[in-house]
């Protein structure tokens, strides 16, 4: 077992505070001026219409907000502090929560937290803790004690300022589930739902799909399909080459020597603009003024895939939100078809032949076309995240494996 890459995916708009990842999990800091209208806890209602007899296992964990502390919830919304772990890890204590029966519905309390739902069928999960905090499963890793178990997670943040929560497939596409957040005039806002018959769809495409993408795929001794790694996971993992994208950034790379690739990464900020252009072997951006504002490296395709080492995007205002602009034109493949960053129109995206063709195949089959195919799909606002400032309860529905 081994600690999990930390991608972030929740990113409130709202929020103007600063962000930090803790074992993994998202760390929201609320504004000074934040309200009180959330309580301390609002219901959770995990419904299940997976199809599948198994016994379903539900983890709440997390970092707490008001304390900083990590841990872990019960079903009443109680927090529990980590104890502390050693070095080799030691077991966390059970964590799980008994989930509701096939075509079931299981209503806890979700308190604020940063962090994680998870969700198992048939077998509880492992998790240890080091001297450092929590380990959480490593889906890269053939040798992870969770690496035969069909599980899955939401991640979601709930302060002062409302919830945010999403579905996501960076990481893996596995058990599928669709997410919601009622509304205070008694309305629900959900995603995360597949098309009929996306479940099989998508990993029938992923097979399809020559190059190695097939080898994504993790199949159980007994037949059960688990998940499909997400493309970095796979380059770690050896299923996919590390030389997937390189073409792409070699055309990139070419173009920019000789044109200018503008990237606007503010929508409410038009005015603020950043140039590029590839000079001595990397890519200069320069503010309106002509002033050399950060410079990239040419990225290799595990740094476009996780969105981090060449492409690392710090919580700053100048290099983080280029750095996720460009890590959504890489994974869409518009950088080529568009000198304007970044390219928010979803008719133009995954149209190269060199692309993230797992994010491009999960698209294809969400309901709303929403997904977290990579960390930062929220660029133009394509990702799977419902959020609303004054949740009255919250949702996660574990969908048919068709």
């Amino acid at each position: 077992m081994s600690v999990t890459r930390s991608t972030p995916r929740i990113r409130p708009a709202s929020l103007l505070a600063a962000f930090a990842l803790a074992a993994g999990l998202l760390v929201a800091t609320p504004p000074s001026d934040a309200g009180a209208a959330v309580p301390a806890t609002i219901p959770l209602t995990v419904t299940n219409n997976s199809g599948r007899s198994d016994q379903v296992h539900v983890y709440v964990i997390g970092t707490e907000l008001a304390t900083g502390r990590q841990g872990w919830a019960d079903a009443s919304g109680t927090f529990h502090p980590w104890p502390a772990g050693g070095n080799p890890p030691t077991p966390a204590p059970d964590a799980s929560i008994p989930g509701p029966a096939r075509g079931q519905a299981l209503t806890i309390r979700m308190p604020k937290f940063s962090g994680r739902v998870y969700f198992s069928y048939g077998q509880k999960l492992v998790f240890r803790l080091t001297t450092g905090g929590l380990v959480q499963p490593a889906v890269q890793n053939p040798s992870d004690p969770n690496a035969n178990i069909l599980f899955n997670w939401t991640e979601y943040t709930l302060n002062d300022s409302g919830l945010w929560i999403n579905s996501t497939q960076v990481d893996m596409f596995s058990a599928p589930y669709a997410v919601g957040v009622k509304r205070p005039d008694g309305t629900t806002k959900t995603t995360g739902h597949l098309k009929p018959g996306g479940y099989n769809g998508f990993f029938n495409a992923l097979r399809a799909q020559p190059g190695g993408w097939a080898n994504l795929i993790r199949t159980r001794s007994d037949g059960t399909i688990l998940r499909a790694l997400a493309p970095g996971h796979g380059i770690e993992a050896g299923a996919l080459p590390a030389t997937v994208m390189n073409d792409y950034v070699n055309r990139v790379w070419t173009k920019y020597a000789t044109q200018t690739l503008t990237v606007t990464p503010f929508a409410n900020q038009p005015s603020i603009k950043y140039y590029g252009r590839v000079s001595g072997g990397v890519m200069n951006f320069t503010n309106g003024s002509g002033a050399l504002v950060t410079s990239f490296q040419k990225p290799d395709s595990d740094s476009i895939f996780g969105c981090y080492k060449l492409l690392d995007a710090p919580n700053d205002l100048v290099r983080g939100p280029i750095s996720r602009t460009l890590c959504a034109g890489y994974n869409r493949s518009t950088l080529l078809t568009n000198p304007n960053q970044p390219d928010t129109s979803s008719a133009g995206f995954y149209q190269d032949a060199v692309t993230n063709h797992y994010s491009r195949k999960i698209h294809a089959q969400m309901a709303d076309g929403k997904a977290y195919g990579f960390a930062f799909d929220d660029v133009g606002a394509h990702e799977s995240l419902v959020h609303d400032g004054d949740p009255r309860q919250a949702y996660i529905t574990l969908d048919p494996f068709s």
